[in-house]
């Protein structure tokens, strides 16, 4: 009897062992066995437009360079850019993008896949889903993956909590976007993916919202409750070149850029690029950092940034990291006009051209300061302070979204667009609809506030809803 135990022991054991060695490994890539046909797949997306938010065309076209130079092929990299700042007249040198002071140019060759008018959060869905009947315009290319694929995802503009700005309304809410991650995993259609993503409160599009078995994993450039940064700023350490008047880059975008133009990516790994860009992001732990954060399948990170991002050869002439000391930041949501001014105070404009943009200054300043003023003051009628619920570290921003966009519409309505700015108030919103103030409520009140207010450019009837 004995002997008949320890023979099934046995064969249960050489079982076991047989299992465990068919098992495809969570890091196994198709992609460096030989013969085999992974491919990787990138969605770069700069979500904003104007000259003045050049810095974010700037970090997309950046990584675009980085994976081509990586042997990412152009029918498998997908771009969003709105494509106005190559050429604008206020570019100092003409079809030429640079993102850091002494930077090479990183606009040549980029494709121009979804620009214009087609830089939309229903492109974005559709491209990441493959499904190219739900797209508008544009080159028509999307991710068209197979099961063992790898997809990397990188995403550079403004944002808010629970949002991230895109230039053609309505903006990319975290529900929706997570609702496209599940419905991408459902399919069967990838193997691993990895998502960046440049914005203020980046942390809260997946805070409480991303499953961590989806096999995707995110690195964002903020928590849930703070600002992301613009760097390499006219007037600030380190400038850049005297003849621009605007941020060439954002903080914790140049760190991962310009960490991987000089690493071998065969062997840095994406847990070493995180912590490398973890602390350049830190801003010698200043006010003017914020905290890099991680979500979803974080084992993923054990893999080299060459799995997703390719590997050529390190880019030694690029512009070399700077030091982990301080760096000269602006919050993003004050970039644009920080630099509107240094280049009102410094260039050599046309008389005309001066006034017209000390004109657009004080427009966008007072219409700011309206936003700020009306929705603090509904605040302080709908929302009793006292007994207010908060969510805490965590928790998704809200539970019913519908509420969430449905609260901002409101408030459009009565008192304009809430523009790339005003999504800083968001949470305020999703707080109402947490505590719940009722629609009527807001109407109530948003009219009461807005009512002789002239909306002008800002008219939601002309420009859109931001939901």
């Amino acid at each position: 009897m004995a002997a008949f135990h320890f023979a099934v022991l046995l064969l249960t054991l050489l079982a076991v062992q047989l299992s465990e060695a068919s098992r495809p490994s969570l890091f196994a890539s198709t992609n460096d066995t030989p013969g085999g046909n992974s491919t990787k797949w990138a969605v770069l997306v700069a979500g904003s437009n104007g000259y003045f938010n050049y810095r974010h065309q700037a970090d997309i076209c950046h990584a675009y360079q980085i994976l081509k130079r990586g042997g990412l092929k152009d029918e498998n990299i997908i771009v969003f850019m709105y494509d106005d700042i190559a050429n604008n007249s206020m570019n100092p040198r003409p079809g030429v993008i640079i993102n850091s002071p002494n930077g090479s140019d990183v606009y040549a060759g980029v494709p121009k896949d979804y620009t214009g008018e087609y830089v939309t959060a229903a492109n974005f869905y559709a491209v990441l889903l493959g499904n190219s009947s739900g797209l508008t315009g544009g080159s028509g290319k999307v991710v068209a993956s197979q099961p063992g694929d790898k997809i990397f995802v990188y995403f550079a503009d403004h944002g808010g909590p629970g949002l991230l700005c895109v230039p053609n309304l309505p903006y990319i809410y975290a529900n929706d976007f997570i609702e496209v991650l599940k419905t991408k995993n459902a399919s069967g259609t990838y193997d691993e993916m990895v998502i960046y993503v440049e914005a203020c409160e980046s942390g809260s599009i997946f805070e409480g919202l991303l499953p961590e078995d989806m096999n995707i994993y995110v690195t964002t450039a903020s928590n849930a409750n703070e600002s992301s940064w613009g760097t390499y700023c006219p007037g600030m350490i380190p400038p850049p070149p005297p003849e621009f008047g605007t941020c060439l880059g954002d903080l914790y975008s140049v760190s991962w850029l310009e960490d991987s133009d000089v690493e071998d990516l065969n062997t840095e790994t994406l847990e070493e690029q995180y912590l490398n860009v973890k602390l350049r992001t830190l801003n010698n732990n200043t006010a003017e950092g914020s905290h890099v954060m991680q979500y979803g399948t974080q084992c993923i990170s054990n893999e080299t940034v060459s799995v997703y991002q390719g590997a050529g050869t390190p880019n030694l002439t690029s512009n070399p990291i700077q030091s982990l000391g301080s760096m000269g930041v602006v919050d993003q949501r004050a970039a644009d006009l920080y630099s509107m001014w240094q280049t009102y105070e410094k260039s050599a404009l046309e008389p005309q051209q001066k006034i017209d943009l000390l004109k657009e200054i004080k427009e966008i300043t007072t219409h700011r300061a309206h936003v700020d003023n009306t929705i603090e003051s509904i605040k302080g009628e709908l929302l009793d302070q006292e007994h207010m619920s908060v969510r805490g570290a965590g928790s998704a921003l809200v539970d019913d979204w519908d509420c969430l966009k449905s609260m901002i519409r409101t408030y459009e309505a009565h008192c304009g667009s809430l523009t790339q700015y005003g999504m800083k108030h968001t949470r305020t919103f999703a707080n109402m609809c947490n505590n719940g103030v009722t629609q009527e409520e807001m109407d109530e009140a948003s009219k009461a506030r807005c009512s002789s207010y002239s909306m002008g450019q800002w008219n939601p009837a002309t420009v859109g809803y931001s939901a």
